[in-house]
């Protein structure tokens, strides 16, 4: 079949190589987001799937919007019979759904109906889900709510960050957009109406909903701050002072805990930093001041002059 792939960040490449690499269909043309500008010199840098078009010498689109003009007359041009989208990062409007012949299809990173919309896999971890996994699902006006085509199921692992889980679904379920490709190819493959029981929505998140709340319980901080790494990264304060965390351990029961710490008090050791949340502590991981490299918390502890009262809010 002739594709057209719509896509833009590191999760959708393994989707596009395996559609690249797949000779009984021909990826005839790419739509990625704008380039962005990027260091002292201000240069234009390519998406990442915009990089692998470029590098197998396929067409590339880069509309600000699919309602822009020219992107109902390349797509024209293209011809395609199917397209694919893995995280494209925006909109595709009802009159762009109808060009294809076989209209569009979404690899979605849950097993939907749950977590529909644009965070899915932050949200199973913050969540405290253990199975997750990826839905290829026809795209419709809906968000997220056309029928599926099929899914995969993946286990969440207890120290997973969101940049864990997304890097196995993406591998994985390039495997699972080719399958699904490769069934309409035939027209052995028909997609199932999603159950109207079970939904759940993930919505976008802000750099402000990835500020630690130490106000909460030591599990949901851990959660937390794994569904927010790598990206936007999660973040507190100290005085004035913005720093972003790695993940932390719950410490309720480490014999190192210098005794019970209030809400967000800092109690540091010779090789420990523990922050006090609503219900016991948390042992910090990484602490990365501004301008700074990530750091062990000890190391950081040692380098700030803290005291008893130290606070992170």
């Amino acid at each position: 079949m002739r594709l057209v792939f719509a896509g833009t960040p590191d999760v959708a490449v393994p989707t596009l190589k395996e559609l690249i690499d797949t000779p009984d269909h021909d990826v005839v043309g790419v739509i990625t987001r704008p380039d962005t500008t990027a260091g002292r010199g201000r240069r234009a840098v390519r998406s990442a799937v915009g990089a692998v078009a470029d590098e197998a010498g396929i067409e590339v689109l880069t509309p600000r919007r699919m309602s822009d003009p020219d992107v109902a007359e390349v797509l024209a041009r293209w011809s395609p019979d199917l397209g694919v989208v893995v995280a494209y990062g925006g909109l595709i409007g009802q009159d762009v759904l109808e060009l294809p012949a076989h209209g569009w299809v979404n690899l979605h990173f849950s097993i939907l109906p749950a977590w529909r919309g644009a965070a899915p896999v932050q949200a199973s971890i913050a969540a405290g889900d253990e199975i997750t996994g990826a839905s290829v699902f026809a795209l419709e006006a809906g968000l997220d709510t056309g029928p599926v085509y099929g899914t995969l199921t993946e286990q969440i692992r207890p120290t997973d960050t969101a940049g864990d889980l997304l890097a196995r679904l993406s591998e994985s379920g390039s495997g699972l957009m080719k399958a699904v490709v490769d069934g309409i190819a035939v027209g052995e493959l028909a997609a199932v109406p999603q159950d109207a029981a079970g939904v759940s929505h993930a919505a976008k998140i802000t750099v402000d909903d990835a500020r630690v709340r130490w106000d909460l319980p030591s599990h949901l901080v851990e959660r937390a701050i794994r569904a927010h790494t790598p990206a936007p990264g999660a973040w507190t304060m100290i005085g004035d002072v913005r720093l972003k965390l790695g993940p932390v351990t719950p410490a309720d029961t480490d014999p190192g805990l210098p005794g019970p710490l209030d809400v967000g008090q800092i109690g540091a050791t010779k090789k420990a930093v523990f922050v006090g949340t609503a219900s016991g502590a948390v042992r910090l991981g990484t602490v990365q001041a501004p301008g700074k490299k990530a750091m062990n918390a000890p190391d950081w502890a040692r380098g700030t002059r803290l005291d008893e009262n130290g606070r992170l809010a």
